[in-house]
């Protein structure tokens, strides 16, 4: 009797009381989810198995298996050609150089007529050259533009430096005219900041030659001016030299121009 009880567990014992069921949260609603989702994949899996195919699918695969295998005897033309001394995978024609595989069988699916499907073809490329075309014109005015920002660019950087060179010039002739004792420029504007010295009534009084000379380009009055120093003091303004004679001139400077002197 003892033995008997001994080996029955006391409902107070440690190992009674730690025995307990799993009841964390969310575990039940878990176990549950994963059961649906193996019961919809069973599903599934047999509705494909059951599922009847359609008429074109079924089209389809005899097309395939019938595609896939060679002629044989059975087939009366292969029979006449094999009368006729052809051999299976022979070239056709006399010499044997006509093509190895049958034509190709290309199915018409869709409900459109014949040659839709190059009209697409050539609306794509149409709609494709257009786009070309777009864009080449798009790169060439581009570089129509950028030439153009280069080319006003240059003449905006020849002008500064002919304005450098024309006030030089004038420095120069003023320094050299006032060391010949020359009181009066042969021109107003042969001498840097004269005529801004020179009063408002003065400025009224100009004549006509005035009014021609303001109207002449900064490369004209640059080339009189330089011209004035070569033939009245020997000097150019690029070599930074007055020669001492017209042959000595000659002999050493290399131009009239700044582009002699490059």
């Amino acid at each position: 009797m003892k033995l008997n009880m001994a080996e029955e567990e006391d409902y107070m014992s440690d190992s009674f009381i730690n025995v307990q069921q799993d009841i964390r949260p969310g575990l039940p609603m878990l176990r549950q989810i994963r059961e649906a989702r193996r019961k919809e994949e069973k599903q599934q899996e047999a509705n494909l198995k059951n599922r009847q195919k359609s008429l074109k699918e079924e089209e389809q695969e005899r097309r395939d298996i019938g595609l896939k295998n060679a002629l044989g005897c059975e087939n009366k033309g292969f029979a006449l050609l094999q009368k006729m001394g052809y051999k299976s995978g022979q070239a056709l024609g006399k010499s044997g150089d006509g093509i190895v595989e049958p034509i190709p069988l290309n199915v018409k699916t869709g409900k459109s007529g014949l040659g839709h499907e190059a009209l697409l073809k050539r609306k794509a490329e149409e709609k494709l050259e257009s786009y070309r075309r777009k864009i080449h014109m798009k790169n060439q005015a581009e570089e129509t533009a950028a030439e153009q920002f280069r080319l006003r660019l240059k003449h905006k950087q020849d002008e500064v430096k002919l304005e450098g060179d024309l006030r030089r010039s004038q420095r120069a002739c003023q320094q050299l005219d006032t060391q010949k004792n020359i009181q009066v420029p042969r021109e107003a504007w042969y001498w840097l900041g004269l005529e801004e010295e020179t009063d408002e009534e003065e400025e009224k009084e100009q004549d006509e030659d005035d009014y021609k000379n303001e109207d002449l380009s900064i490369l004209e009055k640059l080339q009189i001016l330089t011209g004035y120093l070569r033939e009245e003091h020997l000097y150019c303004i690029w070599c930074g030299t007055a020669y001492e004679d017209k042959e000595d001139l000659s002999s050493n400077c290399p131009g009239p121009t700044a582009a002699d002197h490059d």
